[in-house]
């Protein structure tokens, strides 16, 4: 087990500070812009996400995965299916696990377009998947995604917790800390959040950390370790030699 104080604590997340207070959460604007996502937009069958009027999420997934959690989030949130949507995910998600077949299929890059949108359409129809998630890994595989399917299902879980106020934390540590280390740590952590989130903490152990602590907040990543410090110094060194 391994000590921090509290003073320790309260130092290490002043740094962190800076960052969490500027948090800001944009629009979805400009990826209606894109053209692969306006087409992908269209092919759900809820017309107001079809003219562009997308619900707003309160947080932003970047990347080509985000733009579908967010395109399927709004089409949701429209049916008001968005506890539907979740759970058919998690379904999905169990589905992969148990016919790994069927992700390689997902994955594969030499397997035409017009296979893989069948076969998906084929497994999801026989599971009495919804049209709203079908859709979604139709569009998908007719935009040669497919293999995307299971990072947009994270964004989308990204969203959700969001949307639930909870704030994903990953604390990393040489040694696992103690139970007054701990507690300091989610008191200082539960400082931070604004009104209305919940700190959603996991506590991991890497012993090549050396000491010191690897902090990750959401998106937002902290190298505090004396690992880092380390190679930080042997650079420098490296550098005057």
């Amino acid at each position: 087990m391994v000590h921090f104080s509290l003073n320790n604590i309260h130092n290490i997340f002043l740094s962190i500070q800076r960052f969490w207070s500027h948090r800001q959460y944009s629009t979805l604007t400009a990826m209606m812009a894109a053209p692969r996502f306006g087409n992908f937009v269209r092919q759900f069958s809820c017309s107001a996400v079809a003219q562009g009027k997308l619900a707003q999420a309160p947080v932003q997934i970047f990347g080509i995965e985000g733009r579908y959690a967010h395109a399927v989030y709004s089409a949701a949130s429209k049916e008001n299916k968005i506890d539907q949507l979740e759970k058919e995910f998690n379904k999905f998600r169990t589905l992969l696990k148990d016919q790994p077949k069927l992700l390689e299929v997902m994955k594969n890059p030499t397997l035409k377009r017009g296979l893989k949108r069948d076969t998906v359409e084929k497994v999801l129809k026989a599971e009495k998947f919804s049209p709203l998630t079908t859709n979604l890994f139709i569009a998908m595989a007719d935009n040669g995604r497919l293999k995307k399917a299971p990072a947009v299902m994270d964004a989308f879980d990204t969203i959700m917790s969001a949307v639930r106020g909870e704030v994903t934390c990953t604390v990393t540590t040489a040694k696992a800390l103690d139970a007054a280390s701990e507690k300091a740590l989610r008191a200082a952590l539960n400082g931070f959040a604004k009104q209305g989130e919940k700190i959603q903490l996991t506590l991991d152990v890497d012993p090549t950390l050396i000491g010191g602590m690897v902090v990750k907040i959401g998106d937002k990543f902290v190298d505090m370790s004396m690992a880092s410090k380390i190679t930080t110094y042997t650079n420098l060194i490296k550098q005057a030699v």
